[in-house]
This record gives structure tokens, C-alpha cells and sequence, in this order.
């Protein structure tokens, strides 16, 4: 195998090709031609002399060669980019960075407003591209697809840099006028009303009502099941229906809809949202500033004011 002059640029083309395993696909990715593409990848099999990917059936897959270059190909390139391809002068000002963050519906609404707001007053040329949460959030973060993650505690990735951004409780939120919530609010009345509750993934499985039931082996009456955080308080209007929602989330719809927010009738357990990033981006001036930004931010979120 030789290891001089390989044009940056294959390298580049392999990466795509080793992660999409599809010419159509990664050609399309790359801005190019099919024709193009596969001619780049003739040349990147005479340099490794290997086929790097074979037809099987009607798909693409790697030999044992192209499995093995997948990660340190990708390492590489992250560390250019992070590196020598980086501003060596540190200046929001000045800065066209895109960041690319990972974060839910709940997120963007309480936190990312004010902190786009903030970001703007500081660097006006920065953009964002915000990606919603999927079962493949690790991966994209590992492979350096994402900038930044944030997610509860137990979806951060244990191999990359990680930070505590915030601590979050869960309230019951109920319509005004709701005739069936009786004072206190017990857990015999939290059973009796109809439910609503937001559910991701192929379980759809609802996180803190999930632990909630089997934490005191309780059955209540899911009526809706709905895939966003952001849709369930318009779903309680009208309704004697309850949602257990972010503290956050349901004090800011709680000023601008007729809601009622009510304690839980059992102890929930604590959320702790965290910023996570691949560790090539862990010396990033321009990313450790966003993070400070987002620390500021979170204190100017009110607490939620429980009836």
C-alpha cells in the first residue's frame, strides 16, 4: 500500500462512500456525478489495492479493509478541520461559523430563542442548523456529523467531552377550566383523568411516564400520543385531560394559553440535560464561547409557578 500523494480530496469521497455504501447516494451528498464518483473510486481502489466496497446483491458493502479505514479516515478529517483548517485568530465578531446542534422541540422553544438572540448581539454572521434528536444522535456524534449534543444524561456519549447545562423537574399541566382536578392533587386523581403524552423512537415509548409506571406499578389512560413535546398543551385545551410535561416548557405555555401547572402527585425523578461534542472540537474556542452562551441563557429561563 503507498502513502504518498493521496489527494486530500479522495479521502473526502471515502469517507461518504464508506457511510452511505451507495454510489447514488453519496454522489448526491458530494455535489457530483455518479460517473464522477465512481471514477474517484476506481482511483481510491488503485491506491489502497483493494476494492474498499463490493456489490452484494443489490447493495454495497465494505471488505475487511474498507471496515478498518472507516474510523481512522474520519479521524483525520475531523482533525483538519478542527486544526489546520481552523481560524487561528479567535473573533465572534468576525466568525461565519454554522454550527450544527442536536436538541428536541422542548429545547429549541425555551432555550434556543434567547440564546440565538444573545449569539446574534455578539457574532451577527454566525448561523445555526438545528437537527432533531433520532435513534442514530450517537453515531452522528461520533462521526462528527453534529457540533454539539444536548440530551438527558443517559444519551451522552461516554467516550467524547461532556457538560452539565441544566436540571430540569417535570409538572402536571391541566386546562383551566378542567372539571375533574380536585385540590390536592393526589395520584388516585392523576389515575382518573385521560392522559396525554409525547413518544419518540420505534418503542414510542413515553420516557417519564414509562419510569412512572414502573416506579409504583400504576395503569393509567393514554388517550393521545403525540411525537413532539410542543403539541401537548394545545391538546389539553377544552379537555379533562392531564400531561406531565418539563417545568420549563409548561411555564412558558402557561402564559400564553389558559393552563393550570400542578406538582406532581409522586416525586419525579430529576432530568439533567447535557451539552455533549466530539472530542476533536474539545480545544474549539468558537464552540467553548456557544457553551458559555448557553450556560447564560438557562439562567434567564424563569421557574415555573405551580397552582
Amino acid at each position: 500500500m503507498r502513502f504518498n500523494h493521496l489527494d486530500l480530496n479522495l479521502l473526502v469521497a471515502l469517507d461518504v462512500l464508506l457511510e452511505e455504501q451507495n454510489i447514488t447516494r453519496a454522489a448526491v451528498r458530494l455535489h457530483m456525478t455518479q460517473s464522477a464518483l465512481s471514477g474517484i473510486l476506481r482511483r481510491l481502489r488503485t491506491y489502497f489495492e483493494d476494492d474498499l466496497l463490493v456489490q452484494v446483491g443489490r447493495t454495497m458493502a465494505p471488505t475487511l479493509l474498507g471496515k478498518d479505514l472507516q474510523t481512522p479516515v474520519r479521524e483525520v478529517l475531523l482533525r483538519i478541520q478542527t486544526s489546520i483548517a481552523a481560524r487561528p485568530v479567535f473573533d465572534v465578531a468576525q466568525s461565519k461559523r454554522h454550527f450544527r446542534i442536536m436538541a428536541s422541540d422542548y429545547l429549541i422553544n425555551v432555550l434556543f430563542a434567547e440564546v440565538i438572540r444573545r449569539v446574534n448581539a455578539e457574532a451577527p454572521n454566525v448561523t445555526f442548523e438545528l437537527v432533531s434528536p433520532s435513534e442514530s444522535a450517537r453515531e452522528m456524534l461520533t462521526r462528527g456529523e453534529i457540533d454539539l449534543m444536548i440530551a438527558p444524561e443517559q444519551h451522552i456519549v461516554a467516550d467524547h467531552p461532556s457538560q452539565l447545562l441544566f436540571e430540569e423537574q417535570h409538572v402536571c399541566v391541566v386546562w383551566e377550566g378542567n372539571t375533574l382536578v380536585r385540590d390536592p392533587f393526589t395520584l388516585e386523581n392523576y389515575l382518573e383523568l385521560g392522559h396525554v403524552a409525547a413518544a419518540f423512537g420505534r418503542s414510542r415509548t413515553p420516557a417519564v411516564e414509562e419510569w412512572f409506571m414502573n416506579q409504583y406499578g400504576c395503569k393509567r389512560r393514554l388517550e393521545i400520543t403525540t411525537h413532539d413535546f410542543n403539541t401537548l398543551p394545545h391538546l389539553l385545551i377544552g379537555s379533562n385531560r392531564v400531561a406531565t410535561m418539563h417545568s420549563r416548557l409548561a411555564s412558558l405555555y402557561a402564559k400564553l394559553l389558559p393552563l393550570r401547572l400542578l406538582p406532581p402527585p409522586v416525586q419525579l425523578p430529576v432530568m439533567r440535560e447535557y451539552m455533549g461534542w466530539h472530542r476533536s472540537l474539545d480545544s474549539d474556542a468558537m464552540l467553548a464561547w456557544l457553551r458559555s452562551k448557553l450556560l447564560d441563557a438557562v439562567q434567564s429561563i424563569e421557574p415555573p409557578v405551580l397552582s
